[in-house]
Parts: structure tokens; sequence; C-alpha cells
């Protein structure tokens, strides 16, 4: 599956941004079986994860993002979109999409969020 994020930019602390991830050339019954997530990259770290939704709608979230950011999915918009609240400068990094289905893990470009204080 084919994966397009968007929605990046610049945003204060404390205010807010949202991600778009969208698979258009994925029928939606097979983008509703894969398990759709964010990850981000900050300068100098490891990729980690920010945020996951499962195939049940089931969610995911590291300690650091619980309570400013919701993850959720469209199946017939074939979209995934983390809503980000509260933007902390711990928040910089470049974001990342992702499906996985099984032993099949599928990356988007990244979008990069930059969080000024």
């Amino acid at each position: 599956v084919q994966l397009q994020a968007s929605g990046g930019g610049l945003v204060q602390a404390g205010g807010s941004l949202r991600l778009t991830c969208a698979a258009p050339r994925t029928i939606f019954s097979v983008f509703s079986a894969y398990d759709m997530g964010w990850y981000r990259q900050a300068p100098g770290k490891q990729r980690e994860l920010v945020a996951v939704i499962a195939s049940s709608g089931n969610t995911n979230y590291a300690d650091s993002v619980k309570g400013r950011f919701t993850i959720t999915r469209n199946n017939s918009r074939k979209t995934v979109s983390p809503q980000m609240n509260s933007l902390k400068s711990d928040d910089t990094a470049v974001y990342y999409c992702n499906a996985k289905q099984g032993l099949e893990t599928n990356w988007g470009q990244g979008t990069l969020v930059t969080v000024s204080s």
C-alpha cells in the first residue's frame, strides 16, 4: 500500500496540528485490514512510535503523547490522522505514517513538524 503523509508545519508551543496519512490507490476493504500508525524521528534520535490504531479500532499511544494526541482512522476515505494538541518543543520531529499487516510493513514519506517555544 502506498502512503501519502501531509499536514506538517510550524506551530507555536501549546498549539495544535492535524496530520493525515492517505492511501488513495488502495481499496478501502484492503486499507481497513491494516494496522495504521504514526512514528516520529527527531534529529539525532531513533524513530519512535507515536500512536497506533489497529484494524479493530484499538489504539495505543506513546506515554509522551497520551492525553494530548488522538489517532483516528476513516476506512472509507482510507485515511488515518493524529490530532495533536498542546504541542511541545519536544514534539518537533519528522513524522512518518506506517501500515502493517502480518510481516508486511509500508512507510510513507515523512512530514516535518516544528514546534517553536
